[in-house]
């Protein structure tokens, strides 16, 4: 498939594969600091160029290893993306709190919520010291709307566009950021934040996915309709469709329900029919679709970069998404990549 760099913002070009680089910031499980240091490095010699990562994953972890490999590089070779909305604290009376949703193997820190004008301008300046950078290419708001926050939803929207939202949006006049949006889990706080915020872009993770697509399409019409382009992360469902010949363990960061887990071994089936790799599909897929600008994928070794690679470059028969729509695993509406 032809893979062309989509511009975000005035003058943020990513690669269509991205790096995410929550695996490297020890999610579930420790990843040592030569294979992330490995990873990085095979995905710049493989030709990657977008970096996502966050304040939360790992507490630092994963920004100041993106940052011992950034060190030295022309600042124009690369795209790096950050989050704020968290602070990362060693407090002795703070680290050992985790809270729900916090997935990574480290010790001694937490990452704590502020979204305020002030909780934005610390996390970005800790994020520009982690990184080694003096600027950041596209910064999203970090895990707004009800399925993280519940009741405190309203009032963690009211601080997003008073507050948080305006802090960056001044960043970005400011030079210091070239584009600015957020990065969530689900579509109903993209809805509702769209028509009241001017956004540069999204980043949705794990819902316009081979996986699934129901959540996701009212949030894929409105981007495409008012032009604001889509990252999507989490590809593989946080894990279940990477390994290569059956589905992993997790899916929204927790262990697999029985039902998503039967969805899954179904794609499985159907893709290995048509001789398939579930990964090359789930990569490529979203990638049909006008609004998606790349895709970005969780990578803690070089041999996973070097497979996500060629995940991309895979041939995948027309047939295959003909199949998988005849069998209800994709929606009968869904865009799909061209036949081979």
């Amino acid at each position: 498939m032809v893979l062309e760099r989509h511009t975000i913002g005035s003058n943020v070009r990513v690669s269509p594969l991205g790096f995410g680089g929550a695996a490297i910031g020890n999610l579930y499980t420790q990843v040592s600091e030569d294979d992330a240091l490995g990873a990085l490095e095979a995905a710049f010699e493989q030709g990657i160029r977008y970096f996502d990562t966050a304040p939360f994953y790992g507490h630092g972890l994963s920004e100041e290893r993106m940052g011992r490999v950034f060190a030295g590089r022309p600042r124009d070779r690369f795209v790096v993306s950050t989050k704020v909305g968290r602070l990362v604290s060693r407090e002795p009376s703070r680290r050992d709190t985790r809270a729900r949703g916090d997935v990574f193997a480290v010790e001694g820190s937490c990452a704590v919520f502020d979204y305020s004008r002030e909780g934005v301008q610390r996390s970005f300046e800790a994020s520009l010291k982690r990184l080694g950078v003096t600027r950041i290419d596209i910064l999203f708001l970090h895990d707004i709307g009800r399925l993280t926050h519940g009741e405190r939803h309203a009032e963690v929207l009211r601080l997003a566009l008073e507050e948080a939202l305006p802090a960056m949006a001044q960043l970005r006049a400011t030079g210091a950021v070239g584009a600015l949006g957020i990065g969530v889990n689900e579509q109903e706080v993209c809805l509702e934040v769209m028509p009241r915020f001017d956004l540069d872009c999204i980043m949705l993770a794990g819902r316009y996915t081979l996986l699934e697509q129901r959540n996701s399409a009212e949030l894929m019409a409105d981007a495409q309709a008012r032009g604001v382009p889509v990252l999507v992360a989490g590809a593989y469902n946080s894990g279940l469709l990477g390994p290569a010949r059956a589905p992993g363990a997790t899916y929204n960061y927790t262990p697999v329900d029985a039902v998503t887990l039967e969805r899954a071994r179904n794609l499985y089936a159907q893709c290995a029919l048509e001789g398939v790799d579930v990964g090359a599909a789930a990569l490529q897929f979203p990638l049909a679709h006008p609004s998606v600008a790349g895709v970005v994928a969780g990578q803690r070794t070089r041999e996973e970069v070097l497979s996500s690679v060629a995940r991309m470059k895979a041939p995948i028969p027309g047939r295959l998404w003909e199949r998988l729509k005849r069998t209800g695993l994709l929606s009968a509406d869904a865009l799909v990549p061209g036949a081979v």
